[in-house]
Parts: C-alpha cells; structure tokens; sequence
C-alpha cells in the first residue's frame, strides 16, 4: 500500500507539497477550510480534509478521516500560516513601542498555538497509526528577531522551541519531528505582487520546499535531521 501524507494548508506551498507527494507515488490529503481550496484539493487528486487546523478536535477529526480513507498515515506536515492580526499593519506587527496586547495575541500567540495543536494534535494521531514523520515549516524569523517584526519572530521562535521538545519525546517512538527554516521569502501567486522585482536567486522555490521535506520524512531512525534550514544562494546567509 503507498505511504500517505496529510498537510496542513493546501494553498501555494502546502499545495505544491501535496504535488510533489502525488508525484512520488504517495497518497495525499490536505487540510483547509474555505470550499475553494478544498475543491481545488480535490482537483490535485488528493483528500480534501474540511477543519480548522488551530482546533484540537477538528484537527484530530481530519487526521482520523484521513486514515480511514487512505489507509494508513505516514506524515503530517504544518504548512499553515498561523498569524491572525487583529487590524491592518505591517507585516510582523510593527514597533513594539506602537503595538497593543491584541497585536501580540495574533501575530504571536496564535501562531504558537497552531504549532502546539499541530505537534500535540499530530503526534496522538502518528502514535495511533504508527506513523512516523511530524514537519513544522516555519521562516527565518525562527532563527533571529528584526526590527518590526519582533512578534512575528516571538510566535516562530515559540515554534521552535515545541519541535525541539517533541522531538526529544517522541524520537524514541520511532517518530521524526522537524522543523524546516525556510529562510527566505516563498515565490508564490500569494507574493507575486511583493516579489515581482526581486532577483529570482533571493526566493525560495516551492518545489525545492517540498523537496526538503520528502528529504526529512523519509529518513529513518538511524538518520533523523531535527533542524533544516533552506536559503537561497541570492539570499543573505547568516550562520
């Protein structure tokens, strides 16, 4: 029976992961709420998994659907992004100095407990299927915080610091958890109107993204990598 893989967020990179899975002979489900997505879900080949991926109880209701219709679950993957400001503003939150409480729950808080449903919520599904790869994806912001986006990086670094327990916990279970730095702005539909005269060298490509994570996920337990960072070449590189 072929390996099956559910990820959370189906549109541009969460998408074309589920592309890349199909491609290799894997089954695939995604996870997205708007009837659009899921239809587009659908369209790809793959399940189409109806929750929201910040609740618990929706989370675990998709995953157990998606091992009932596929068969198995082998991987799950957050490429969800988590952030829910509550005004207009920069992107990160802005200053400090100007923000308020409820600037730091959606740009903060809420992308911290997305990466906590998903890495609790995942790894209880992973146990009872016998599954064995867990992927947070996450940006640079993981790795430093920069001026105006200091909340944004407080959620990613929050993230990190998860993964890094789950994957003290479990990897003696036989399950993998990960997490992928893409350290670099994604080219996507969603950006191209950022990005549109940025050298193609600074951003990173979705298939690439994808192809890291089938890197993480097919490693076995003698070879497990807890912490991937991907840069571009036309992107600063900081150690």
């Amino acid at each position: 029976m072929p390996k099956s893989i559910v990820v959370l967020g189906a549109r541009n990179l969460g998408g074309a992961i589920v592309d890349h899975f199909l491609g290799q002979g894997w089954q695939a489900g995604a996870v997205a709420q708007s009837d659009d997505t899921l239809e587009k879900v659908r369209g790809r080949g793959a399940l189409a998994l109806k929750a929201d991926a910040a609740d618990p109880q929706q989370l675990s209701d998709a995953l157990a659907e998606a091992r009932s219709e596929l068969g198995s679950l082998d991987a799950v993957v957050n490429a969800v992004t988590a952030a829910r400001p509550s005004r207009p503003g920069p992107f990160g939150g802005g200053e400090l100095a100007d923000a308020g409480l409820e600037d730091f729950r959606g740009w903060a808080v809420a992308v911290a407990e997305q990466a906590f449903v998903f890495l609790s919520t995942g790894a209880a599904a992973l146990r009872d299927s016998g599954g064995d790869a867990l992927i947070q994806i996450t940006g640079g912001s993981a790795r430093r915080a920069i001026p105006g986006k200091g909340m944004w990086a407080a959620g990613a670094f929050a993230s990190r610091a998860l993964v890094q327990a789950a994957a003290q916990e479990l990897r003696h279970g036989g399950i993998h958890a990960a997490l992928l730095v893409v350290d670099a702005t994604i080219a996507s539909p969603k950006m191209a109107p950022f990005t549109s005269e940025a050298p193609p060298n600074s951003l990173a490509d979705m298939a690439e993204v994808a192809s890291a994570v089938e890197f993480l996920v097919r490693q076995g337990p003698q070879g497990m990598t807890h912490e991937l960072v991907v840069t571009p070449a036309g992107e600063r590189w900081i150690p």
